[in-house]
This record gives structure tokens, sequence and C-alpha cells, in this order.
């Protein structure tokens, strides 16, 4: 018994070192992007720098979308001339049909736009780019998923970035339509700005690698072909092309304040959904491209950013032991004093909770469009009970993609909603399949809903905030998943037929 009490103990312990060495890094993080906050990357090409450029727009069953896509593309300031449009379309619904009415409407008015559709999937968004690289007139290609609505400027200001001839690619900076219709928006806004403000700039900054997000940016079509071009054994195509083209020897170019608004999913599903596919992706890359990292000519600091990138969803893995042995450490440790477990656990808890709450807070404040920034920071905590969570989900993920060869491309689908909060005129109710970690998930909320109430039995307040946080996280998720989404749905589409209304009386 007394060994299975210190293997618990060490497991324990060592889950909350490996936890704080990647809160150290987030700090690390930090500090590398205000030292190089004012580094702010300079074009070499001027205003009359106009190469021939190829928009590509891979859909898959959007039909709520493309419409509004397409009226945002066709903006974008540039010599018509020098402008191409590609519309690869994989669907299999009746996007298909809205698709061609939109091509043909805009190349009536004079655009250069092809319509090109795929019954065969194969290699999904990689072999829809590939495809379209076949025809593509341009000497750069930009590309769009269909949720996303490019600014007028866009090209204006990424372009001339490729007169450099070292630069393969150039990524923009995502922002959110509807980050303010719910607490899980909210969260997922928050989320995503800590990666593409600070992540995303630090490394580019520090001359490290950093990953291509795989849409609000553009490619050197030479680069692409160069670096062995797009492949599909990964379901992340967009970090295993980036970081094979940076190990070539070609860099990127990372344009923080190329803002490019884009929906966040509505549903847990849809979410949890995308959450798993980009664990699953960095799962598939480090077992592609790990070693020959390694083995490259990079610096060591390139080296370990890629290490932290590509291994930050690993820690999910962690977080489910943790998540199960957790409450038997708290039976275990019952006799100990209160300050002996405060001077061995604390430091731990403090560095992760310190990290997570700086780093996120912080960029609120950094991002373009941080008007009333502060008060975004009480979404902080719930960010933290989500990540815990997100857990069983992730975990699935990673496994996945390191014992597993599947790679099958599952979308997140959108309700489409514009900057002012207008809804599309029809929407189709997309559904995302509910999964069975849902259920252990639940399974998990229950375990510490028991271990709560018992903590609080027996007056072990210590104890309570942390069981709280794994219980609302596992909570929130069983609920909102198990819950009957069209509710959900509907919910959305009438907060967006609202905010549609206000816009109206505004204007």
């Amino acid at each position: 018994m007394e060994i299975f009490k210190t293997s618990i103990l060490v497991v324990y312990f060592s889950i909350l070192v490996v936890l704080s060495v990647y809160g150290a890094h987030r700090l690390y993080m930090l500090l590398l992007y205000f030292r190089h906050k004012k580094d702010v990357p300079q074009p070499m090409g001027g205003p009359d720098y106009h190469p021939h450029v190829t928009v590509q727009l891979a859909v898959f069953n959007e039909m709520n979308v493309v419409e509004r896509l397409m009226e945002y593309v066709v903006r974008m300031r540039w010599p018509k001339e020098k402008l191409e449009i590609q519309m690869l379309d994989d669907s299999t619904d009746a996007t298909v049909t809205v698709c061609q009415a939109i091509c043909d409407k805009y190349r009536a008015l004079g655009y250069d736009i092809s319509y090109i559709h795929r019954d065969d999937r194969t290699g999904f968004k990689a072999g829809a780019l590939n495809n379209g690289l076949k025809s593509a007139k341009g000497e750069f290609v930009a590309m769009f998923d269909a949720d996303f609505l490019p600014t007028e400027d866009f090209l204006e200001i990424a372009v001339p970035h490729f007169a450099d001839n070292n630069v393969a690619f150039i990524q923009g900076c995502w922002d959110h339509l509807n980050r303010d219709f719910s607490l899980l928006t909210q969260v997922q806004a928050i989320l995503l700005d800590g990666h593409f403000v600070f992540e995303h700039t630090a490394r580019n900054r520090s001359k490290a690698f950093f990953n291509f997000s795989g849409t609000a940016g553009m490619w050197r079509v030479s680069a692409i072909a160069d670096a062995g071009g797009w492949e599909h054994d990964t379901i992340t195509e967009d970090a295993d092309l980036s970081y094979r083209a940076q190990l070539k020897g070609w860099k990127g170019v990372y344009l923080k304040d190329l803002v490019v608004p884009a929906e966040l999913p509505v549903e847990v599903n849809a979410f949890k959904s995308q959450q798993h596919r980009w664990a699953k992706g960095n799962a598939q890359v480090i077992r592609k491209l790990m070693v020959t990292i390694w083995k490259s000519n990079a610096s060591l600091h390139t080296k370990l950013e890629c290490w932290f990138h590509l291994t930050a969803n690993c820690n999910y893995m962690l977080m489910v032991v943790l998540a199960i042995i957790m409450v038997p450490c708290m039976v275990i440790r019952a006799g100990t004093p209160w300050y002996m477990l405060l001077a061995t656990d604390a430091p731990f808890f403090l560095l992760n909770a310190v990290s997570v709450g700086l780093y996120f807070g912080l960029s609120q404040r950094e991002v373009k469009n941080n008007k009333n920034w502060t008060k975004r920071l009480k979404y902080v905590p719930g960010l933290m009970s989500l990540g815990i969570g997100l857990g069983l989900n992730q975990a699935k993920g990673v496994l996945e993609g390191f014992f597993t060869n599947d790679i099958e491309f599952k979308r997140t689908p959108k309700l489409g909603v514009d900057e002012n909060g207008k809804a599309t005129t029809s929407r189709k109710a997309y559904k995302v399949p509910k999964s069975l970690v849902t259920f252990l998930e639940l399974g998990f909320a229950i375990y510490y809903f028991a271990a709560l109430l018992g903590a609080i039995w027996i007056r072990k307040w210590a104890s309570v905030p942390f069981l709280w946080l794994f219980f609302s996280g596992f909570a929130y998720i069983s609920f909102m998943s198990l819950a009957n989404v069209q509710i959900f749905r509907r919910l959305a589409m009438d907060e967006l037929e609202d905010l549609e209304t206000e816009h109206d009386l505004v204007q």
C-alpha cells in the first residue's frame, strides 16, 4: 500500500513539474513578445509592386457563408488584370449550386474567377489547394477559409513583403466576429488571441520558426513547390508545409496588425471537433517532422520553440491523468499539515495560474481591437476551467495523431455572421455528431461533484477551489455537448437576428 501511495504522489508531482515548465514557457513568450514588440516587419516592395495574385477559396458544404466570402474577396483592392480567384469546391450538397451562381455573377462583372469542383476529396483541403495550383496564374496565392472576411487592404499590406525573395509565406492575425455571443465564444476568442498576439509575434520576430495557420495568409507558389507541395498525410497541412518550407531555408512573416475577422463556433460539439482536429494534426506533424527538426541546422532556440508549439497539446494527456489521481492524492495526504501542502503544491499551481492569467489577460490589451479589454478579464478563469474540461477530447486527438493513420479532415460548420452581427438570409443546420468521449466527461463531472461535496463536508476548504475548477470544466463541456444542439443553434440565430434589427435601427 505504501508503494502504491508513493507511486501516486510521484506521478502527481511529476505532472505538476512538467505543466510548470510549460507555464514558465508562457512567461518566456511574454518576455520575447515585449522585447520584440517594436520590431515590426517592414516590406521591401512599394505601392507599385503588383505581381499576379491568385486567391484560393477552399470550401466544403458551406452554403451559409460562401456568398459573403466572395463579396469580401472581390472588395480587396488589387488591379483586376493581376487578380485571379479560384473557388475550390469539394461540396456534396446544395453549396455546389450556390458556388456556381456566385462565380457566374462576379465573372459577368469582369472578375477572373474559376470554379473548380472535385467529386473525389482525396487529400481534403490540401488536395483541393494542390489541385487549384495546377491551373493557378498567380506568382502568389492568398487563402481564406469560408468563414473569413478579408479586409479591403489585405493584398496591399501583405504582397509587398514578397519583394524579399526569401519570404515563403505571410500570415495575418485572426479576429472574431461573434466574440460577445456567449461564454464559449468569449473563451475561444481569448484562447486564439494568446496564440496570434503573443506566440506568432514572439516566434517570428525572434527568428524562430512559426506556423502558417491555414487561412488569412499568402504563399509564394515556388516556395510551396520547393518545400514539397501540399501534402495530406497530416490534417494540419498548414503547419506541416510551413515547417518544411522553413527547414528548406525559406522564412515566413507574421503581420500582427493585419487583422482578418472570422466566425467562432457557437456550439460546444463544433468547438470540440475543431480543437480535436488541431491536436491530432499537431501530433501527426510531430511524428513526421520532429526528428528532422532536431537534426536540422536550425538554432537551439528555434528547435525548442518548435517543440513547445507542437507538444503543447500533449499536456492534455497529463491533465487527464491529473484529473484521475487528484482526489486520491488528497485522500493520501489528508493528515499533512496545511503549511506543508502550501509549501509543496502552491508554487506549482501559482506558476501555472499566474502564467495563464498574465498570458491570456495581457493578450486582450495587445489585440488591435482592444476597446474595453479589461472587461474581458473576467473570462480568464472560465478559460482555465474550459481547458480542463477539454482534456479528454484533446488527449484523444493526440493519441490518434500518434498511433493511428487516420487523416480524415472534419470541417467546423458555421452559421454566417458579418462584422455588424448581421446573419445571412438562409442557413442550413449542419450538425456535428456527439462523441462517446462526452459520456466520460460527464462521468468526470459526477466524480468531481462528489469530491467537492466531500471536501465541503469534511471542511477541507483549501481543496474546494481546485475541485470546483475541475468540476465546472467537465460539467460545462459535458452538459453543453449532450444538450440538444438545435436549441443552441436557434438561440444563436435569434441573437444574430436581434443584432441585425439593432443594426438596422441604428442605420
